[in-house]
């Protein structure tokens, strides 16, 4: 069933107890705060930027660019009250370009905009980092963090706002840190700048948190290749290949350890030449995929997007729209987050129908007669956790006729399986999850497709609007867990079924939820490839609730929130992802016993 891997990069956590004697049921409601965790490193330079820059009180959260941090510190002061709104401003921190620095340095986005705030805005902040993924990876920060010790990362002129104008204190790290040395016992080379206490100090802080074999390899990838002699084209290649991949190019990857000047012309050639391909759509081209540094960040701007393009035309009906912003919908049982974007980040709201059925389908082909008119539908195929498939064919004629978008997640499905884009303007994925694998590294995909009737003005929003935050090391650590991504599929697919058939005829099961098993399936099997299976994820309800917990603590798996990883990995999903509530998820057939 494999092993928790002991790796700190993990997007998910461990729900063991310290003793074997602990309950682990009733154990997920004291971890439910790390379901959504800021990872230790981000806060470490966030601590630091804070200790240097801030005032007595402050917090900060980190994002990639002055741009995204300027989002979160709007939506903030959109609701704070006046008095913290006052103390909320953002320090953006670039290169020191009056210093020496090698040119591959020159040539990365080193940047780092801090949102600081008073703590009592601490929930309205992390809103933002969790529904948006606009945060900063951990990668990214432990790099900034470097160069911010080493004084070579300092704030833009004039980037400091009224929140942010103490004056800057000297920087130093822990007493215990400030000795020589590489943490991974690499004898430093020399450099154009002087090595201080703070630098190693960032450097040991940074690596504490990192497992043995992944301390040394980042370690070595940031001291020796992006500090020194890193061809930045290697995260170009893999970016590519990456997304030959999700589109589905059967002509075969970019290859990533060729020579430069071939690889350079497969590369340009690549982006026009991806037929055929597996989504079966000939006019797919390379760049109709975008990449993001996570799965929420993909749909978040899949929205963005939607807003930007169809949204600039005011509605005729008189109720859900009103003559104003078109809401958008979400049409089954979402993933956490989904549903809160398109609540908090459009101007028009979100009509919800949860239970995914074809009478909801009913309803909403009832209000389009009436008038009312819709920015977009979102919806997962299959959905989490109840593995529920939509009619995908249904909404796609409801969609043309009535001129709204369709948005279709299909991270649990997955493009290995089925091939949803021929029935969606996008389709988002978190790469996070089965596409790595490997569970060391984060990211989001989005797939236009080049023949849906909102192509050009799709096209056009995303082009605008895209901003490659995607850092170079993690885009070189996801090519290289996506390599074996097909055969994995394969083999989950096997596994999956063997242990439905294990459970639906147990007679302690009350329901086993899996698009093969769900009176759904016709609408899974109409968008399955031919060579295609059911996926990886799975449900269990039991009878009684003493025996979910007798077969969840008996269960000799990992433990933790997150899906698609290397290894077998149960949670119990509804506590952790809908503890605060349980009621209103039981409103649409999910168990708090699941």
């Amino acid at each position: 069933m494999g092993c928790w891997p002991h790796d700190n990069r993990l997007p998910s956590v461990s729900l063991y107890p310290d003793s074997p004697q602990v309950d682990l049921w009733p154990l997920t409601y004291t971890i439910v705060q790390y379901s959504f965790f800021v990872h230790r490193g981000i806060q470490a330079f966030a601590k630091d930027i804070v200790a240097r820059h801030g005032r007595p009180g402050q917090q900060a959260m980190l994002f990639p660019t002055p741009r995204v941090a300027k989002r979160c510190l709007e939506f903030i002061r959109q609701r704070a009250s006046p008095e913290i709104t006052r103390q909320v401003g953002t320090i953006d921190f670039t290169l020191d370009r009056s210093k020496e620095l090698s040119p591959q340095l020159k040539k990365l986005s080193s940047t780092i905009s801090a949102v600081l705030y008073p703590q009592e805005a601490f929930p309205i902040a992390k809103q933002y980092w969790q529904h948006t993924g606009d945060g900063v990876s951990s990668r990214r920060a432990e790099f900034c963090h470097r160069l911010f010790a080493e004084g070579l990362l300092v704030p833009q002129a004039n980037s400091n706002s009224d929140a942010t104008t103490a004056a800057a204190k000297p920087f130093r790290g822990p007493k215990r840190y400030q000795r020589p040395g590489s943490v991974d016992d690499i004898a430093p080379k020399p450099t154009t700048t002087t090595t201080t206490a703070a630098t190693t100090a960032a450097a040991e802080a940074a690596a504490k948190s990192v497992a043995p074999d992944e301390a040394q390899e980042s370690n070595r990838f940031l001291e020796e290749r992006y500090g020194r002699n890193l061809d930045l084209s290697l995260a170009q290649r893999a970016s590519s290949a990456i997304r030959r991949r999700i589109a589905g190019a059967v002509a075969g990857d970019v290859d990533c350890a060729a020579g430069s000047k071939t690889r350079a012309t497969t590369t340009a050639a690549a982006a026009s030449d991806m037929h055929p391909n597996t989504r079966g759509l000939e006019s797919l081209r390379e760049d109709d995929v975008y990449l993001y540094p996570a799965g929420m960040n993909a749909i978040y701007n899949a929205h963005r997007a939607l807003l930007s393009a169809l949204d600039d035309k005011p509605s005729s009906s008189s109720d859900s729209a009103g003559g104003g912003p078109k809401p958008c919908i979400n049409f089954g049982f979402p993933y956490v987050d989904t549903l809160k974007i398109l609540q908090k980040f459009g101007p028009g709201g979100a009509l919800f129908y949860g239970a995914g059925e074809s009478s909801d389908l009913d309803d909403l082909e009832a209000r389009l007669q009436r008038g009312e008119r819709f920015l977009g539908l979102f919806c997962e195929f299959p959905g989490n956790p109840l593995l529920k498939c939509p009619d995908l064919a249904r909404i796609r004629r409801l969609a043309d006729e009535h001129g709204f978008a369709v948005v279709v997640d299909e991270t649990i499905g997955t493009f290995a399986n089925i091939n949803v884009l021929r029935a969606a303007d996008v389709v988002v994925s978190s790469l996070t999850k089965i596409f790595s694998g490997d569970s060391n590294v984060m990211g989001g995909s989005a797939v236009l497709n080049p023949e849906g009737r909102h192509y050009a003005a799709l096209k056009r929003a995303f082009d605008d609007d895209y901003d490659d935050t995607y850092w170079p090391e993690d885009v070189v650590f996801m090519e290289r867990n996506s390599r074996d991504f097909a055969a994995r599929v394969d083999r989950i697919n096997t596994n999956a079924e063997t242990i439905c058939d294990i459970l639906l005829p147990h007679p302690l099961v009350k329901t086993v939820y899996y698009p093969k098993h769900n009176p759904s399936r016709p609408h899974y099997d109409a968008y399955r490839s031919p060579n295609g299976g059911y996926g990886g994820l799975l449900s269990v309800v039991f009878h009684k609730t003493a025996h979910a917990q007798a077969f969840y603590d008996a269960l000799s798996t990992a433990k933790g929130p997150s899906l698609g990883t290397n290894f077998t990995l149960c949670s119990p999903y509804v506590l952790l992802a809908h503890y605060n509530e349980l009621d209103w998820a039981a409103e649409f057939g999910v168990s708090p016993d699941l």
